[in-house]
Protein backbone atom coordinates (compact mmCIF):
# COMPACT_ATOMS: atom_id res chain seq x y z
CA UNK A 1 0.00 0.00 0.00
CA UNK A 2 1.26 3.57 -0.69
CA UNK A 3 -0.26 6.38 0.85
CA UNK A 4 -0.24 9.97 -0.06
CA UNK A 5 -1.06 12.70 1.26
CA UNK A 6 -2.21 16.37 0.38
CA UNK A 7 -4.82 19.87 1.36
CA UNK A 8 -1.59 21.31 3.75
CA UNK A 9 -0.95 25.06 3.58
CA UNK A 10 -1.29 28.32 5.25
CA UNK A 11 -4.23 29.34 7.33
CA UNK A 12 -4.91 31.95 9.88
CA UNK A 13 -6.11 30.39 13.37
CA UNK A 14 -10.05 29.85 13.30
CA UNK A 15 -9.84 28.75 9.71
CA UNK A 16 -10.25 25.77 8.01
CA UNK A 17 -8.12 22.89 5.80
CA UNK A 18 -9.42 19.46 4.70
CA UNK A 19 -6.59 17.00 4.35
CA UNK A 20 -6.64 14.12 2.02
CA UNK A 21 -5.23 10.69 1.94
CA UNK A 22 -4.68 8.73 -1.29
CA UNK A 23 -4.02 4.98 -0.86
CA UNK A 24 -2.82 2.65 -3.64
CA UNK A 25 -3.83 -1.32 -3.13
CA UNK A 26 -6.48 -2.61 -1.34
CA UNK A 27 -6.77 -1.85 2.05
CA UNK A 28 -8.55 -4.88 4.05
CA UNK A 29 -11.91 -4.01 6.27
CA UNK A 30 -9.67 -4.81 9.65
CA UNK A 31 -7.17 -2.14 8.40
CA UNK A 32 -7.25 1.08 10.53
CA UNK A 33 -6.31 4.33 8.92
CA UNK A 34 -4.89 6.92 10.98
CA UNK A 35 -3.31 10.93 10.78
CA UNK A 36 -0.54 11.84 12.72
CA UNK A 37 1.05 14.96 12.94
CA UNK A 38 4.95 16.23 14.16
CA UNK A 39 5.49 20.12 14.98
CA UNK A 40 9.48 21.08 14.85
CA UNK A 41 11.26 19.75 17.48
CA UNK A 42 8.55 17.41 19.19
CA UNK A 43 7.69 14.03 18.85
CA UNK A 44 4.91 12.87 16.27
CA UNK A 45 1.69 12.76 18.18
CA UNK A 46 -1.54 10.57 17.04
CA UNK A 47 -4.31 12.78 15.61
CA UNK A 48 -7.19 10.57 14.48
CA UNK A 49 -8.00 7.00 13.17
CA UNK A 50 -10.84 5.74 11.61
CA UNK A 51 -11.23 1.74 11.43
CA UNK A 52 -11.80 1.17 7.53
CA UNK A 53 -14.59 -1.17 7.54
CA UNK A 54 -16.95 -0.28 10.73
CA UNK A 55 -16.30 3.39 10.07
CA UNK A 56 -15.43 3.58 14.04
CA UNK A 57 -13.39 7.13 14.80
CA UNK A 58 -11.22 7.67 17.21
CA UNK A 59 -9.62 11.29 18.05
CA UNK A 60 -6.90 12.89 20.42
CA UNK A 61 -8.67 15.04 22.81
CA UNK A 62 -6.79 18.17 21.18
CA UNK A 63 -8.47 17.86 18.56
CA UNK A 64 -11.76 16.27 19.54
CA UNK A 65 -14.73 18.32 18.18
CA UNK A 66 -12.78 20.36 16.09
CA UNK A 67 -11.20 18.08 13.29
CA UNK A 68 -13.81 14.99 11.66
CA UNK A 69 -12.30 11.66 10.12
CA UNK A 70 -13.79 10.24 7.14
CA UNK A 71 -12.88 7.70 4.52
CA UNK A 72 -14.49 6.67 1.41
CA UNK A 73 -13.91 3.18 0.68
CA UNK A 74 -14.49 3.28 -3.19
CA UNK A 75 -12.01 6.14 -3.83
CA UNK A 76 -9.79 4.44 -1.32
CA UNK A 77 -8.86 7.92 0.76
CA UNK A 78 -9.71 9.34 3.69
CA UNK A 79 -9.63 12.80 4.63
CA UNK A 80 -9.13 14.86 7.95
CA UNK A 81 -11.26 17.82 8.02
CA UNK A 82 -9.88 20.27 10.25
CA UNK A 83 -12.05 23.47 11.95
CA UNK A 84 -11.41 25.97 13.89
CA UNK A 85 -7.20 25.74 13.64
CA UNK A 86 -5.46 26.94 15.90
CA UNK A 87 -1.46 27.68 15.96
CA UNK A 88 -0.57 24.45 17.93
CA UNK A 89 -1.78 22.99 15.13
CA UNK A 90 1.04 24.20 12.84
CA UNK A 91 2.64 20.39 11.85
CA UNK A 92 3.24 17.94 9.18
CA UNK A 93 0.94 15.88 9.09
CA UNK A 94 0.64 12.36 7.81
CA UNK A 95 -1.45 9.63 7.08
CA UNK A 96 -0.71 5.83 7.67
CA UNK A 97 -2.43 2.32 8.06
CA UNK A 98 -2.28 0.13 10.71
CA UNK A 99 -3.30 -3.59 10.83
CA UNK A 100 -5.96 -2.80 14.24
CA UNK A 101 -6.54 0.35 16.41
CA UNK A 102 -3.45 2.40 18.24
CA UNK A 103 -2.46 5.65 19.03
CA UNK A 104 1.32 4.57 18.92
CA UNK A 105 2.68 5.89 15.49
CA UNK A 106 4.93 2.72 15.52
CA UNK A 107 1.91 0.35 15.10
CA UNK A 108 1.64 2.11 11.53
CA UNK A 109 3.67 0.28 9.34
CA UNK A 110 2.51 2.42 6.04
CA UNK A 111 3.34 5.71 5.78
CA UNK A 112 2.44 8.73 3.44
CA UNK A 113 4.62 11.78 2.80
CA UNK A 114 3.81 14.72 5.34
CA UNK A 115 1.79 17.66 3.95
CA UNK A 116 2.63 20.82 5.85
CA UNK A 117 -0.10 22.76 7.91
CA UNK A 118 0.76 25.99 9.11
CA UNK A 119 -1.43 28.07 11.41
CA UNK A 120 -0.88 32.33 11.53
CA UNK A 121 -2.10 33.61 14.29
Amino acid sequence: VQLQASGGGLVQAGGSLRLSCAASGRIFSSAVMGWFRQAPGKDREFVAAIRWGAGTTYYADSVKGRFTISRDNAKNTVSLKMNTLKPEDSAVYYCAKSRYYSREDYEYHYWGLGTLVTVSS
